[in-house]
Order: structure tokens, then sequence, then C-alpha cells
């Protein structure tokens, strides 16, 4: 009889999975994303094009300045993929809970033999696969684009995007908890703007290590325990520049914000995860005391 109605939870689960990520399809902010993305991707393709042989003060761009320059580059056009991620999971997973709660849909989603917990599951299962499915497929084609234009392409491209995979899971997880206590729309601007608000503080903190301050850079560091979304955006860093970067920026390189010294340690990699599995507790807390 239980393991009956275990295996009924986990049919619920992946069910309200899949009418998440059908309901997801449906609503705008797909084709929001979408427009942003193909936008992004054009004119980044036609910018990494006009890098060989672009004249600067020092001469014509050979080949090889033009890749180093393509792999700092390419961390920009990652953030600003991240950014578009960010902004369409957060939005995305404000309406799933405290949207159904306001119009009275969870009424009927959460009655029994349910459980509020599988639900939860299933929306945030989902959301993964939406968020992680896009960051993984632009991600991709932005890979390709660098390729095609200049013949650069970084040295761990599947770490990379797993990061930033990651980070969106992070995020979106943080919006569902936000989602069950506030409103859909309050939710994804706090998430959103917790997002950036990390993001300034780690380079904040970072400038702060190039400067050899221990308390500004102390910033960066706690701001990324707290929530994670920054570190692993530097791990990613990380596995998408060009190792040269390094060497030809030198000392003091922690001060810009789109290189990254150091790949990340499966210390904070455990810590990522605990923390996704702490907040994702939190917010199955929060729905199941809440009254619909």
């Amino acid at each position: 009889m239980a393991g009956e109605r275990q295996r009924g939870g986990r049919v619920t689960a992946l069910t309200i999975a899949g009418l998440t990520l059908r309901e997801a399809f449906r609503r705008k902010v797909i084709w929001a994303l979408l427009v942003l993305t193909v936008a992004l991707l054009a004119l980044s393709g036609w910018g990494f094009s006009k890098l060989i042989g672009l004249d600067t003060e020092l001469g014509t761009m050979t080949s090889g300045e033009a890749r180093l320059v393509a792999s700092l580059l390419l961390n920009l056009i990652m953030f600003g993929m991240s950014l578009i991620a960010a902004i369409g999971t957060a939005f995305l997973a404000g309406p799933t809970l405290a949207g159904e709660v306001e119009s009275g849909q969870a009424l009927a989603i959460l009655a029994r033999p349910v459980r509020r917990s599988a639900v939860l599951l299933g929306k945030w299962l989902g959301l993964i696969a939406f968020g992680g499915g896009y960051i993984v497929l632009a991600g991709l084609a932005q890979l390709l684009v660098v390729r095609m234009a200049v013949g650069y392409w970084p040295p761990a491209p599947a770490s990379g995007l797993g990061l930033l995979a990651a980070q969106t899971v992070v995020l979106l997880t943080l919006a569902l908890l936000l989602s069950s206590v506030v409103s859909p729309m309050a939710s994804g601007i706090i998430a959103v703007g917790l997002f950036g608000a990390t993001w300034v503080a780690g380079v904040v903190g970072g400038i702060g290590g190039a400067l050899g301050n221990e308390g500004v850079e102390r910033v960066g560091t706690v701001s990324r325990i707290l929530l994670p979304t920054d570190g692993l955006w530097r791990g990613a860093m990380n596995a998408f520049q060009d190792p040269i970067a390094l060497v030809q920026l030198g000392p003091g390189e922690g001060g810009f914000p789109f290189l990254s010294e150091a790949p990340l340690t499966l210390a904070y990699l455990a810590w990522a995860a605990v923390w996704i599995a702490v907040v994702w507790g939190l917010t199955a807390l929060s729905v199941q005391r809440r009254d619909v």
C-alpha cells in the first residue's frame, strides 16, 4: 500500500512537471526570451566577425589576438544570456505558486490525495527543464557563433554550460520560495534584484582583492555564500575563458568583472547543492502551511 502511494506521488510529480513545462511554453515569456536570444546571437555574431583585421592603435589585430579578445567578450555575452535566463525563469516561477493561489487554481491542484510536496516538486522539475534547457541550447548556439566567427572554442564548454544551468536552478528555486509568500510580480522583482546585487557585490569583492583590501574582498565572498549565483557564474567564466588571458593581464585581474582566476572547488559546488536543498525545503514548508 505504501509502495503504491509512493509510486503515485512520483507519477504526480512527473505529470505536474510536464504540465508546468507545457504552460511555460504557452506563456508570452518564451517569445520574449526567443526574441532577446536571437537578437543577442545576431549582434554578437556580427561583432565577433569584425575582430580579425580590426585596426587598433597597436596595428591590425591578428587572429591570435582576436581569439584572446573573443574569449573575454564571450564571458560578457554569456553574462547577458544568463541575465535573460534569470529574468525569464524568475518571472515564470513567480506565477507558479502565488499566481495559482490568487486565482484559485491551487484549490483544484492541491486537492487530496495529491500531496503538496509532489505538486511543488513537479513544478520545480518542470521549471528546471525549461530554464536549464534554454541556457544549454542558447549557450551552445553562442559558442558555435564564436567558433564560426573567430575560430575560438572554450577549454571546458560543458562545465561552463552546466554551471550556468545550475545558476538558473538556484535562482528559480529562490523565486519559488518568494512566490510562496509574496505576489508573483514581487517575487520575480526580488529574485532578479538579488541576482544583480550579488553580481555587483562580487565585482566589488574582486576589486577589493585586486587592491589588497580584505574587508572589501570579503563583501564578494559573503555574497557568494548567501546566494551562490555569482559563485557559479565565476566558475562558468573560468570554463569559457582562454587560459592565456590570465597570463596576458597579469596580477590584479580580479578587478576585471568578466575574468575569473580559478575554477570552482568541490566544496563550493557541494554548498550550492545544499543551498538549493535547504531553500527547496523551506518552500515546501511554506506551501504546506499556506491556506489556499
